[in-house]
């Protein structure tokens, strides 16, 4: 039978992209890769990973090359704790998350009786065994459910598989926001401990939401790794779904994406002057973003005007399309001729760069 012919009856989204999680091989890493002394949340290494943390330990987040072997992976999330927390305080936590728009979320069938089984399977490390938490957060609606899986041998590779039912309450709203969260936890206080563990589907109790986690934040000696990261429809885990690099770089673009420097000099974009320190740029994306994106600069940027070229002091007008993104960036100095074309580029700074940021 030809393939195109092979039915697909009882088989939910039969196509590639299967796994919701983008970037779960861990081979993207726009921003760094390695950020050390690290203390508050946010997006720091491998894209689309976020670290949400509070008052639980100091870390160093990386890009490893360190793998289960004969897997086909590269690259993994390192976790390092490099400042110790043995005695959390209630409200303390530490989780990787990725969050997923609504309107990818469709086929999920969320809030209705036909709503599908989602099976998450991974590959983690970690120097602390026990017991670790595994949670799917419905943001549109407040709803969440929660699974164990057991880290059995200290700094070794293990597979691991989590399901979790289907969501009959809640439909995931069809837009570009948040609608369903996947987080590790890593540590957590009695405020997320001190009840019964979510196994089910119900609205969300914060006691119930990381019952039984270890705190790997108490020991300096303590790592976690993660990759294959792959969030399913379905009550099995299938291989892991690896992206061409260009495809995987381009998913996250839509999220954010970082303009950097080859070079000393090297041309960001071209403008119009407007005034006698304002350099007016449109940058095209190299993908259309989730929403409009914030723009944000690091190191020496100036604008060259014949031989003029005054630094960059701060962006400002900020306003995005669908194609490109407008802004206006300010000279420190006077000098440039209005209406006259110029360039935005690095000055002698070859780590200079732009970002876009566009995540949920």
């Amino acid at each position: 039978m030809p393939i195109s012919q092979v039915p697909f009856a009882g088989i939910s989204n039969p196509v590639d992209f299967r796994n919701i999680v983008i970037n779960g091989d861990m081979q993207i890493a726009q921003r760094s890769t390695s950020v050390a002394s690290i203390t508050t949340g946010g997006y720091y290494t491998l894209d689309r990973f976020n670290l949400g943390i509070n008052s639980l330990g100091t870390w160093t987040q990386s890009q490893s090359t360190d793998v289960p072997t004969g897997q086909g992976f590269a690259t993994s999330l390192k976790m390092d704790c490099t400042t110790a927390d043995a005695s959390p305080s209630a409200s303390d936590y530490i989780i990787i998350s990725q969050k997923f728009e609504g309107q990818n979320l469709q086929y999920l069938k969320k809030g209705t009786a036909n709503a599908l089984p989602l099976t998450a399977s991974f590959w983690v490390k970690s120097t602390k065994t026990g017991t670790f938490i595994l949670e799917l957060y419905d943001d549109d609606n407040a709803r969440s459910i929660s699974k164990s899986y057991t880290v059995s041998v200290s700094n070794t590779w293990e597979f691991k598989t989590v399901t979790f039912a289907g969501d009959t309450t809640g439909t995931i709203t069809n837009d570009n926001g948040n609608g369903l969260e996947l987080t590790f936890w890593l540590g957590a206080g009695s405020t997320f401990t001190s009840g019964t563990l979510a196994t089910s589907w119900g609205s969300v109790v914060n006691a119930n939401r990381a019952v039984g986690q270890v705190n790997i934040a108490d020991s300096t000696s303590n790592d976690w790794l993660i990759t294959g990261v792959q969030l399913e429809t379905g009550e099995q885990a299938s291989g892991f779904e690896f992206m061409p690099i260009d495809t995987n770089l381009s998913r996250c673009f839509r999220y954010y994406q970082k303009i950097i420097a080859d070079a000393a000099y090297t041309a960001f974009g071209a403008g119009s002057i407007y005034g006698t320190n304002t350099l007016i740029v449109f940058l095209p994306y190299k993908q259309q973003m989730r929403s409009s994106p914030s723009l944000a600069k690091s190191g020496t940027i100036i604008i060259q005007q014949g031989a003029t070229s005054p630094t960059t002091t701060s962006i400002t007008g900020v306003n995005a399309g669908k194609s490109c993104l407008y802004a206006e960036f300010v000279a420190s100095a006077a000098g440039l001729t209005q209406n006259s074309g110029a360039i935005l580029q690095a000055g002698n700074d070859a780590n200079a760069f732009l970002e876009l940021s566009s995540e949920l």
